[in-house]
Order: C-alpha cells, then structure tokens, then sequence
C-alpha cells in the first residue's frame, strides 16, 4: 500500500513523536545525570529487519539515527509477546560500540506479526573494569572495559531474569543507579510499545508497514538529491588525535570522500594501525557503520535541514574501512574511547568536504570534549559516582556566522548539567564553570569559545577521569583563511606551587583540597580575520570573549577608551595578507613537515601487510626510525620501504607471513 507525500510525512511525523515520548520518558526517570542532564542516549524505531526509520526530534545524542540494528536482531533465535533484550558487547553484531552503552531493544507485535522494534541506548556511568567510569585510554584489552552482556533476554513474557540482574549489580561501582537507568529505559520502550499501537490503530497495519519502508526511501532521495549538487571528485582529509598510547605518537585519522553523482564512498585507506589503547572503533567493516558515517549525516543534514535522518538517508553511501585499523579493530580490542576516534572521522569529513563546497559548510567543532567524571565520598563516608558533564570546544565559524561557544555537533549535541544539580549530587565545590578568553580561532566569522570548569574535591582518594580529552597537542583548524583554535589543558591545583599540567592524561588521583581545572580546545575560525567587522570584535572584547591584546594582535582592530579607533585600525591592518584554505597551526605544521602524506601512505601501507598485533608496535618503530634519520638519503618513500624491510628482517615477519 503506497502512501502519498502528505499522508506519508503525517506518519513520519507521528513516529518521531513517538520516539520522542520514548526519549522524554527514559530523561525524566533516569537515575543518573549522564541520562537525565547530559542525555547521552538514543530512542529509536526500526523496522523488523532493523533499520531505524524515526529517531527523536530533539532529545538525546544524534549520532545513531542510521543505525542497523539488524545484526544484532538476528542473534535472538525467537521473539515473543513482552520480550526485552539487551546487549553492551561491542563485538556481538557491532551495534554496541563499547561497554558503557547499553542497547535494549523490545519486538512490538500485531496480530502475532512484529509490526516493527523499540530500541534504545545509555551510557551508564559505571560498568566496572579497571578505573572509575569504565574507560581510558590507557586500558589496552576489551576485558578491562567492564563486564560484557552478549545479546540476550533481560526480560522473557514480561519476567525480568533476576540472575542477570544480580551478575550486572555485583559488577558495577553504582548498582543502585544502573538499576534506576535500566528502568528507565524499560519504561521507554514500553511507551514505545504503546504509541507504536496506537499508530497502527490510526493508519492501519498496511500503511503502517509500507509507510515505514517509504520512510526510508524518501530519505534515500533527499540524500541522492543533496549529493548530486556536490561536485564529482577525490577529496582527501587527514587528522590526528594526541598520542596513541604507550609510545606517544599522534593518531591519525585518514579520509578520502569520493563523489560521483548521487553516490558518495568514504575510504578511511591510511588511517593508523589498531592501537594498543582504546581509541579503536569496533565496526565489523559494515560499510554503513554510523559512527563512520556521524560526519556525512550531518554534511548532508547542513546541505539540507529538512532531510529525514535515517537508514535511508546512509543508502548513498558506503565506507571502506581496513581490517586491523582504528576504523575496524579486531576483536578482543580495547574501544572505550571509540567516542572521541569517531569525532575524529567527523571532523576529516568536514575537512574534505569543504574542499568541495567550502562556501557552504562550517569549520568543524574540534572534538576532543572531556567527559567528566568523579569517584568520592562524602562526610558520611558514602561514596558517590557521578559525571559532571562535557567541557570541551565551541562549533566552528560558519560562512555567515561565528562558531557557537562551549559547544558543537562533533560533541554529539550532549547538553551541559547545571552547577547546582552538580553540586547537589556530589560533594564537590565547582569554583568556575563559563568560556575561557581568547581559546576561539580568529576569523572574519570566529570560532566558538571554548568552556572551562574548575572544581574541589575534599575527600581522599577522590579519582576524576577526563575521557575523550584531546587537542592538547594539535590545534582544531581554521578554514578558508581562518585561524586554528587554542589548545585545550587539564591542570591540577593551578596558580599555586603544586600546579601539575597533566597533558592528555585522562585519569587523576586527588586529595583533600585539590582543585582540577579543565579547560576545552578552541574551535577554528571562518575566512581571513582581519575581513571581520571592528564593531564585532569590540563586541567581542566588551563581553569578555576576547582580549584588547588578541584584538589588535589576531584582528588588527585598536580599542581605546572602549570604543574602535578607526585610524589605528587601518593602520594596524595596513599591509595585510589575506590568509588562504587551512590553518592547522604550528604544531602540526612541523609534524607534517616530517611526517610528509607519502611518508605516512608507505608507512600504513607497510603495515597493513603485517599482522595485526604487531602494527602499533612497528608504528613506533617507524617514528622512532625517521626520527634518528635512518635511510633518509634515500628519498621519502624509498626510506620507509627499506625501514619496512629492516623491520621485517629484524622480527623474522617474512617467514612468518609465508608461513600463513
């Protein structure tokens, strides 16, 4: 039964409605305040094979509105009436893309037909393992990441299975509160449940059935309509996150977008090796993986704000992800940080499409939002688990406006928690919680500020993590002749003769007193800064967001006694270069003067032909090697080969790669 265009968006419409009822439910009776504060979940429908087809409209992280349930669907042999299952392995069916996150999902039968699924995510903030919170970067295997539930029934005809219970609340740091959020989120599909009959009572089974699978292909068309104005080529786009773990090299994230009518191919060829840590990505090599795919939905989503996001609207596009990467780890892999790994492929996304519409996408946000999370206890002795929220970057500046601050897309829209919900829940003492001066890229639009939060802790054996931290190294770019955002940095006991800078460390042991300051990565700018009207940047300068110093310096704009001195201005500006196409600052300027794309091709190249668990290591060989200048006089790419023989030669790899 085929429905028309205004009856057929009447019905998506109502399926959003009803996952956003899903959403609004699961905030208002979750435990945590990473659930009810931060909303970090997702609520989502999917047809009986599993392709999600409405998603909520304005609650929750957005990142898995593609999402294909479908293989872990098929992992549960048969469903009946009343059925809720549940799963966090991220390497059974690869929808659960690491152990915090637990996906439930529940069948929704119509005359003993699955009509459709009501499925749905959370982070809990605790799932055991080896540090408070579940995950750093420092954890190298997935058995240090907390305990693992395989696809299962939590709840078979209505009966919850207490013994999985009990194993999930002797596990955990904070089983009272993963019991709150697992009842939240029971009571989220079953209204699910229930608006989901209530539509079928309104359309009818059949247009219910075939409306949902014209959902998906109306979206299709919007996607193939958005591609088909992007101009065909090759676009290539790399990034880096800090230092890959033991050893300390950058971590590249490679990107080549191709474009060729109304269909686009993401290849992620020359992205870094599986690492020994956890920033790998847990996708199975499914070729329309959303955490891959996060950068191009919203690319297509600014292209056009009216698109249905959906499985459709990823039926453009197809990624090309090598086994044994960070993009398609191997199974056994650590992959906590997977979260900031996929902000990593958002912003190369941006990066290379902007090279082919520039005029019409934004610089990205810089990623790299630390997750805050404190262990303490309060004066009664209780201890208390809690995450205070995201600190990270602003969004970048866009061709018509500037960067919003203390937040962006690439944070997965997570919602900031208020001081006093902070500060109710956990006995700590937030000192400052607002936009750090002068951490924006300049532009003629500029980047969003970035946030900054500094708090006490009074108890001992206080641990604060910091997931996901990044930018502490390399800068988030500007774009179009916009400059690079400052840094970000995490600080313990600032200003005082105990101050320690803790780099990218994402974990930290406090005493009594201690204070912590986090301070976000600035996102970049937007077009040449000193095209940026004075009057803004006083504006700027007036509300505190930049100084008098970086006006004149970053802007050439001269403020004196509170207003623009015209004069000044010219001639600050006398003689200015417009800037060109990418800022990425110092930093990785000197890196890459170094670590050339030849350099690095043959590099991945090379270890792409060895096996997996010797890749991360030989990675640091390489660096190690072209630091030392071993085989340099041989050019750029004849010096990797012969340093790939060296250490193919030196670890016996020949043989035992013949001998596979």
């Amino acid at each position: 039964m085929s429905l028309d265009r205004r009856n057929l968006q009447i019905l998506a419409n109502h399926c959003a409605a009803a996952a956003d009822a899903m959403a609004f439910t699961l905030m208002r009776t979750a435990h945590s305040t990473f659930v009810k504060e931060t909303e970090d979940f997702s609520c989502t429908l999917v047809t009986p094979d599993g392709k999600a087809f409405a998603s909520p409209r304005h609650f929750g992280a957005p990142w898995y509105s593609g999402i294909d349930y479908g293989p872990v669907l098929r992992m549960i042999d048969h469903y009946e009436e009343g059925d809720i299952c549940a799963t966090n392995d991220p390497y059974s069916g690869y929808v659960c893309t690491h152990s915090p996150d637990i996906h439930i999902w529940k069948p929704v039968f119509h005359e003993g037909k699955i009509a459709c699924f009501v499925v749905g995510h959370i982070h809990n903030t605790d799932v055991g393992g080896a540090v408070p919170a579940s995950l750093s970067r420092t954890l190298t295997e997935i058995e240090q990441e907390g305990i693992r539930i395989p696809p299962l029934k939590l709840v078979r005809r209505g009966e919850i299975n207490q013994d999985v219970m009990e194993i999930l609340r002797i596990n955990v740091r904070m089983p009272e509160q993963n019991h709150g959020d697992l009842m939240a989120q029971f009571a989220s599909v079953n209204i699910g449940e229930r608006r989901i009959h209530e539509i079928i009572a309104r359309f009818g089974y059949p247009a219910f059935a075939s409306g949902i699978e014209q959902i998906l292909d109306y979206a299709e068309e919007q996607a193939r309509r958005v591609i088909r104005d992007i101009p065909d080529g090759e676009y290539f786009f790399a990034d880096y996150a800090d230092e890959d773990g033991e050893g300390g090299n950058p971590c590249r994230m490679a990107l080549t977008v191709r474009v060729q009518g109304d269909e686009v191919e993401l290849d992620y060829t020359g992205s870094d090796p599986q690492l020994a840590s956890s920033l790998n990505m847990p996708t199975g090599g499914e070729v329309r993986h959303p955490i891959v795919m996060v950068g191009l939905t919203y690319v297509l989503f600014t292209l056009n704000p009216q698109l249905l996001l959906n499985a459709g609207t990823l039926r453009p596009a197809r990624a090309v992800l090598p086994r044994g990467t960070i993009v398609n780890a191997e199974p056994g892999a650590a992959v906590g940080m997977r979260s900031l790994t996929c902000m990593m492929t958002q912003i190369v996304t941006f990066g290379a499409f902007l090279q082919a519409v520039p005029e019409k996408l934004a610089t990205t946000s810089p990623g790299g939002n630390a997750i805050l999370n404190v262990r303490t206890s309060g004066r009664d002795g209780r201890t208390v688990m809690a995450s205070l929220g995201a600190v990270g970057g602003g969004g970048g500046g866009t061709p018509r406006h500037d960067g919003p601050n203390g937040a962006g897309g690439a944070q997965a829209f997570l919602k900031n928690t208020p001081v006093e919900i902070n500060e109710a829940e956990v006995p700590i003492r937030i000192l400052r919680y607002g936009l750090e001066r002068d951490s924006a890229g300049p532009g003629q639009y500029r980047g969003g500020l970035a946030a900054v939060m500094e708090f006490q802790v009074f108890s001992p054996g206080s641990v604060v993590t910091a997931r996901n931290r990044n930018r502490s190294v390399f800068q988030s770019w500007g774009a179009c002749g916009g400059r690079a955002g400052n840094t970000s940095r995490f600080l313990r006991n600032p200003g005082t003769p105990e101050e320690l800078s803790l780099g990218n460390t994402d974990l930290v042991k406090c005493n009594p007193g201690d204070i912590v300051r986090v301070i976000g990565p600035g996102a970049g700018g937007y077009g040449d800064a000193f095209a940026r009207a004075p009057e803004a940047v006083l504006t700027d300068v007036k509300r505190g967001f930049v100084s008098m110093e970086a006006a004149a310096r970053d802007y050439g704009v001269a403020i004196v006694d509170g207003a623009v001195d015209s004069a000044a201005t010219l001639a600050l500006r006398a003689g200015h270069t417009p800037r060109q196409g990418f800022d990425y600052g110092a930093r990785r300027d000197a890196f890459e003067a170094v670590w050339t794309r030849a350099r690095y091709e043959e590099m991945t190249t090379a270890l792409a032909q060895l096996p997996v668990q010797w890749r991360h290591y030989l990675k640091g060989e390489f660096f190690r090697a072209v630091a030392a200048g071993t085989h340099a006089e041989l050019g750029e790419r004849a010096q990797m080969r012969r340093l790939a023989e060296d250490m193919r030669r030196k670890h016996g790899l020949d043989e035992a790669l013949a001998a596979e």
